[in-house]
């Protein structure tokens, strides 16, 4: 078979060099002997198929539901297009080992994005995605993040404040909101070099408009038909809007963070900030960047790390106010490392907290804030003997994935414990078998800092605060709001 002919609404894919077996070139090997009708499929209707079973709040938990019932390949229908779901480790893993070449990301997805906000790394592909990245991996880097440490350390510490204060003075304490607000407030401050201090202001415009286009993100990305590309309702022109003053705010950042490097040259070696760093990459010769994708990957760099990283401390403060022995370990690491201090002052000590990263990894196995991916073959390719034509769109089950080929003993408990006994290199450690920042090439490039930020928070919380169940809080229920959420953290903090 001519490689050039394997799907004509695509360039010609060249065979990656690391092909592995689970995932191949529907043109090498002998040819399949299933195509994607031949999968199983959850009982549908005619003409709608599957549409009305995909809840949207609950979509992660259909496909998971139907994986379990179905198997680690299968395939539903929304409008007579059919969509392929795998949970096979294995080829999951070759899937995204071969992005961005032959797997990119799901075209709907990347469109939404798109449609919603400037374009930037998350959302490009191909060679455009490989520019992109290298800017953003410039300003990303630990230096960057240890030049930023003051101020994060300094936001951790309004933060506590803020939570003694209430405390104090008996008012109840809404933990997610302010692990929102904090986050957001160290995302622009890392990336913009801006103090938004949204954790004081309730009603903060940013963050208010932040939070209305995420929602719409995810909100297109479970509705069926794209109606917005044909008429705008009243919330989609309010979210454009939205989406406006994001890119005017921070056009306006890029230029105050220009007529600073003008004024301190040095910054253009050491950059303060992210957009700072962005910045001086942008403007070598023969860099090829532009300000449109500094203002992208800007926008991108405040959405990618507000809701995951806060989700991701709620989980887990979840989990450790139903595990009071866990609780503890995490306790008396930070009182060791924290001592009379109130919040980490050099980054270095983050590295000596082996039971809060192992705590956070097992948060992360339980409840990851991406629970599946979507990703898609730009060629026809083979899974499990079955041809999936190119532009298939392939739901990869992230989190039921390790559910399905799970080794470890008690998999359904919160034991952090269980990875300072794996240790970190060894073939059955758990974190090689877990996709929190995903995979491949297109490793998630702040994961640095979101380890940093959950570090900084947890060990400051448990230093300073003890945290309780609210016996008063309704069921904690996942909620996919692009990002698997909690729909309430049933928390209450008493000062130490």
């Amino acid at each position: 078979m001519d490689r050039a002919n394997l799907s004509p609404s695509v360039p010609p894919v060249m065979p990656p060099a690391l092909l592995q077996p689970a995932v191949r070139l529907a043109a090498d090997g002998p040819p399949p002997t299933r195509r994607v009708r031949d999968l199983p499929a959850p009982q549908g209707s005619p003409i709608i198929g599957n549409m009305r079973q995909l809840d949207g709040a609950y979509f992660h938990r259909t496909l998971e539901n139907w994986a379990r019932e179905l198997g680690p390949l299968f395939r539903f229908t929304v409008l007579n297009r059919s969509m392929v779901v795998s949970s096979d480790r294995t080829a999951l893993t070759a899937l995204m080992r071969e992005r961005p070449d032959l797997i990119r990301r799901g075209a709907r997805t990347s469109a939404m994005m798109e449609e919603a906000i400037t374009p930037g790394v998350f959302s490009a592909e191909g060679d455009d995605w490989r520019q992109q990245r290298k800017l953003v991996m410039r300003a990303l880097t630990p230096e960057v993040v240890h030049n930023f440490f003051p101020t994060l350390a300094a936001l951790t510490e309004r933060l506590r404040l803020r939570w003694a204060r209430a405390a104090a003075e008996g008012r109840r304490i809404d933990v997610l909101r302010d692990l929102k607000a904090w986050t957001l407030d160290v995302t622009i401050g890392l990336a913009m070099g801006h103090d938004s201090d949204t954790l004081q202001q309730e009603d903060n415009p940013l963050q208010r408009d932040i939070e209305l286009v995420f929602a719409r993100i995810a909100s297109r990305l479970t509705t069926p038909v794209p109606y917005w590309r044909v008429f705008r309702l009243a919330v989609d022109r309010e979210s454009d809007a939205a989406a406006q003053r994001i890119s005017d705010a921070v056009a306006g950042f890029i230029a105050i963070a220009r007529r600073k490097m003008e004024a301190n040259p040095a910054l253009r070696a050491r950059p303060s900030n992210m957009l700072e760093a962005l910045v001086a990459a942008r403007d070598e010769p023969g860099s090829g960047f532009t300000d449109q994708a500094v203002i992208g990957n800007a926008i991108t760099m405040v959405f990618a790390g507000e809701d995951t990283t806060s989700n991701t401390i709620g989980w887990l403060l979840d989990f450790l106010v139903r595990h009071p022995e866990q609780l503890a370990g995490v306790t008396r690491e930070a009182d060791g490392i924290l001592g009379t201090g109130n919040v980490v002052q050099d980054h270095r000590l983050l590295d000596n907290m082996p039971y809060l990263d192992a705590a956070i990894r097992e948060a992360m196995r339980l409840k990851p804030v991406a629970p599946f991916m979507i990703l898609e073959p730009v060629a026809d390719i083979v899974m499990d003997d079955t041809l999936i034509p190119a532009g298939m769109p392939i739901f990869t089950l992230l989190r039921h994935s390790f559910e399905r080929e799970n080794t470890l003993t008690n998999p359904e408990l919160f034991q952090p414990e269980r990875w300072l006994a794996q240790g970190t290199a060894g073939a059955d450690d758990p974190a090689r078998k877990l996709f929190p920042f995903g995979g491949g090439p297109r490793f998630c490039p702040g994961r640095y800092l979101a380890m940093a930020e959950m570090k900084m928070a947890m060990s400051m919380l448990a230093h300073g605060f003890t945290p309780l169940l609210d016996p008063a809080a309704p069921p904690v229920e996942e909620r996919f709001t692009f990002t698997m959420t909690p729909s309430v953290l049933p928390v209450l903090l008493r000062p130490r």
